[in-house]
């Protein structure tokens, strides 16, 4: 009880004194109430601002700012399991709280340091969001940098590997499938939302709805044209969806349905990784091979902030050489 009134005290003094000051304040008060025993009277009017009020005042914020039920499911478990490891009431929680979870939480997950920058950025996030809503003086994580993460250079399919995986489709369907998102480089997320009216077959192109349900125009080549057409006309059911299953009831194809059927052309054709991001990644890398400048791939990706573009975007090694010569001699 002593430590949340010193806690609730400095909260409401930080604003008027600075560093030092606060600390003197600190130890006045933990030297001044040692001595005495402070009980807290249950007869006066709880804070109607609980720990899940504010959490769920939080989401409901980010769900108007347009956040995918996805996310906000990953927000509200992350804090969750943070607030009932500390234990404590919101707006006693203090940077040694924080710090003293995560690093427990690392040792006892054995989590990578890219899984605890990510709680780190949500909570900071939702403590930043209560400083700005005034439900909190100051946020705890301002204090608790961003974790160094080793940068690994992710794989990329190679001309060879895709022309492969064309080769070995035996259903028109899945040598479309691969060829859409090969030339448009969009979310598989996206993609099994699409309907064939979605499609413009004269201008090469179709909108899709990404994260946050933001709309943006997609282009895909001739080949994925013709091999796309040739497939919707081999349809026989009325299902509005741009891809379906191969038996009946042709029901949409799902994303677990997709990543299951490239990761079994994977597995015959001995090619590591196959899965539908990877597409994306290699469009992202064959696009800044070629030229193209980082904020046009930005909005061809749909990425909110250029930093995600450039993760994307990785520069063979072989084009560095060259550049070199170039440039360097």
């Amino acid at each position: 009880m002593k430590e949340k009134i010193i806690t609730a005290v400095l909260q409401q003094m930080q604003t008027m004194l600075n560093n030092a000051q606060m600390s003197r304040l600190q130890d006045i008060l933990e030297y001044e109430l040692f001595s005495y025993k402070i009980e807290k009277n249950d007869s006066m009017e709880e804070d109607i601002w609980t720990n899940e009020r504010l959490l769920n005042t939080f989401l409901s914020a980010k769900r108007v700012e347009g956040c995918s039920e996805k996310s906000l499911s990953y927000y509200q478990k992350t804090i969750e399991t943070m607030l009932n490891s500390i234990g404590k009431e919101i707006k006693y929680i203090v940077t040694d709280d924080l710090r003293s979870y995560l690093t427990e939480y690392q040792s006892e997950k054995q989590s990578s340091r890219v899984t605890i920058d990510n709680i780190r950025r949500i909570l900071s996030s939702f403590f930043s969001w209560l400083e700005d809503e005034d439900y909190i003086l100051k946020s705890p994580v301002r204090r608790i940098h961003k974790v160094k993460t080793i940068s690994s250079i992710k794989d990329t399919y190679s001309d060879e590997e895709l022309e492969r995986m064309r080769d070995s489709c035996h259903e028109i369907r899945d040598l479309a499938l691969i060829d859409i998102l090969a030339s448009t480089g969009m979310r598989v997320g996206e993609l099994v939302l699409l309907n064939r009216q979605d499609i413009q077959f004269g201008e090469r192109e179709c909108i899709v709805f990404g994260k946050g349900d933001k709309e943006r125009v997609v282009y895909f080549d001739a080949r994925t044209k013709i091999h796309l057409q040739n497939y919707l006309n081999t349809r026989v059911d009325s299902n509005p969806a741009l891809f379906v299953a191969l038996r009946k009831p042709y029901n949409r194809l799902t994303i677990g349905g997709i990543e299951v059927r490239l990761r079994k052309i994977g597995k015959e054709l001995e090619i590591n990784k196959v899965h539908p991001h990877k597409f994306r990644r290699t469009l992202a890398t064959i696009a800044i091979d070629k030229g193209m400048p980082i904020e046009q791939l930005q909005k061809l990706l749909g990425h909110r902030r250029i930093d995600t573009t450039l993760q994307y975007a990785m520069v063979k090694q072989s084009n560095v050489k060259l550049a070199h010569k170039k440039f360097i001699g």
